[in-house]
């Protein structure tokens, strides 16, 4: 690949949260366990939603739209120590997108109702795929670092370590996202 090339994703829907900006929010979706939330994917891809419905939890893909720039050593929320920023999964990174696997409560029309949710409101989404445990390796997992502090992440939250220069107030709503797919 050359580093003229470029990949551009749009958008396939959004995510409303109760959390308004990053300090406070849940680092992870066991930080967040309980919290509700809702997915609404654009209404021209609500056939693709058919048959979700059928599984616990879901893996959302989006866009950490509020980070900008990033380091290769950073000091996570996790830990006092610094970190090459592809051992930790801070919000401020060359590509800055954030991974979730979160509770599917229930899906009506083009919203999904989810739970667990360590999402911003306003995130962009990019994708969804179905988590399914019988997918995933049965060997045993290392956790590098985290062995031992990755116990503690249900009682984490963000603090203001990655704070944004960008304006609090973006916040991409279902019209937004529809006038860009369009002019586009």
């Amino acid at each position: 690949m050359k580093a003229k090339d470029k990949i551009v994703f749009e958008p396939i829907g959004v995510a409303h949260t109760p959390f308004k900006e990053q300090a406070g929010t849940p680092i992870q979706p066991k930080a967040g366990k309980g919290v509700q939330g809702k997915i609404e994917i654009l209404q021209e891809l609500t056939e693709g939603l058919a048959d979700l419905d059928g599984f616990s939890h879901i893996i959302v893909l989006f866009h950490l739209h509020l980070s900008d720039g990033y380091k290769l050593k950073v000091v996570p929320y996790m830990d006092e120590q610094e970190r090459g920023v592809f051992a930790t999964r801070a919000p401020r990174r060359p590509n800055p997108i954030g991974l979730s696997v979160v509770r599917l409560q229930r899906v009506e029309d083009n919203v999904l109702h989810i739970c667990d949710v360590d999402m911003l409101d306003g995130t962009p989404v990019l994708d969804i795929k179905p988590y399914t445990p019988h997918f995933e390796p049965d060997e045993e997992f290392k956790s590098g670092w985290l062995q031992q502090v990755g116990r503690t992440v249900s009682s984490r939250c963000a603090d203001e370590r990655f704070k944004s220069s960008k304006p609090e107030e973006i916040n991409i709503n279902h019209k937004e996202l529809k006038e860009r797919k369009e002019t586009s």
